[in-house]
């Protein structure tokens, strides 16, 4: 056997070796990111700058000590920095990538209703990556809403019908392969998070969900840093989904400013989930065929926190669901 020859040369460091021993020196030398070193990190990600081994340590090291506001403004505006996306007016962001399991995905219903009364939307997600779970992708073709693979489809399907589903690893494939290390990984990454906050084409207000606690604020401080208008809620499931059956609490933020309302439960009581998820529920139901006492109150809540993002308050959001609902055109 051959001996290798010795490294008698120190190695030049890797570019994107400073951003991994930020995160990762230690329980006193590790400190969060700043803005201008997250937008840098993510940069060269995006770029193919960084190797998979550097890649899967910053995901990991990201994900144990959850990402700061300003890292995930930086992330931000890296992405956004490199999208070649057209100029669209839009109303509504709706980032779309948790799943459901415990009840269905009534919010596109929601925007289905929304998008029916004129509001334009355009929505986003990373695909099935978690087992058990029901994702919107698997349920266009049911309801009628456009799948889009490109920018010119997604103008064209926004024009036509105020509302379009574009996946990620269309617009940047890049963030859909660290999502799809998830099962790599064994972990989310802080892309789960980020994707949330991108709104591609600069909507009127994005609207964010993020179901574990202590997140929704960090959301709402990093569209601020971004001059982004926002309303981040705890949403079922983790989806843009007012629940019902519980109190929430809506952490806007606008101008530069904060504002922060809570919502009622709706309902006396918890309803029992159904036992299993039926897509062809959904449709019916949209079709007037069947009654939902859940679902009725999941969507017309939930186009009423979308109509507080465009500027209506509570009750008169309220009022316009219900009758945005009642004069939806029921064919799919």
């Amino acid at each position: 056997m051959t001996a290798q020859p010795l490294t008698l040369i120190t190695p030049a460091e890797h570019p994107f070796a400073q951003y991994v021993r930020i995160l990762g020196k230690g329980k006193r030398g590790a400190r969060n990111m700043t803005q201008d070193e997250a937008r840098e990190a993510m940069g060269l990600l995006l770029d193919g700058q960084v190797e998979d081994t550097q890649l899967g340590a910053f995901l990991m090291l990201m994900r144990h000590k959850e990402e700061s506001p300003e890292e995930l403004a930086g992330f931000t505006q890296a992405v956004r920095a490199r999208l070649n996306a057209p100029s669209v007016q839009i109303d509504l962001d709706w980032p779309s990538y948790a799943g459901k399991k415990r009840h269905l995905p009534w919010y596109l219903l929601a925007a289905k209703c929304l998008a029916n009364n004129g509001v334009r939307i355009l929505m986003h997600g990373g695909g099935a990556h978690t087992a058990g779970r029901l994702y919107s992708e698997q349920l266009l073709e049911l309801l009628g809403i456009s799948l889009c693979r490109d920018w010119a489809a997604t103008e064209q399907a926004l024009a036509t019908h105020n509302l379009a589903f574009f996946p990620l690893q269309d617009w940047m494939p890049q963030l859909q392969r660290m999502i799809d290390l998830r099962n790599t990984l064994g972990l989310r990454s802080p892309i789960h998070s980020l994707a949330r906050v991108l709104n591609p084409l600069n909507a009127r207000c994005g609207l964010q969900s993020i179901f574990h606690p202590g997140y929704q604020a960090a959301h709402r401080e990093a569209s601020q840093l971004l001059g982004d208008k926002a309303i981040v809620i705890k949403g079922d499931g983790g989806e843009i989904e007012m629940n019902p059956d519980a109190t929430s609490h809506l952490y806007g933020t606008e101008g530069g400013a904060s504002w922060d309302e809570e919502w009622p439960a709706l309902s006396p009581q918890r309803h029992v989930k159904p036992e299993r998820l039926q897509p062809e529920h959904l449709a019916a139901f949209w079709r007037g065929e069947v009654e939902d006492s859940y679902g009725r109150l999941a969507v017309l809540a939930t186009v009423a926190l979308a109509l507080r993002g465009m500027d209506v308050p509570r009750d008169a959001a309220f009022t316009q669901a219900e009758s945005y609902w009642e004069n939806r055109n029921k064919s799919i």
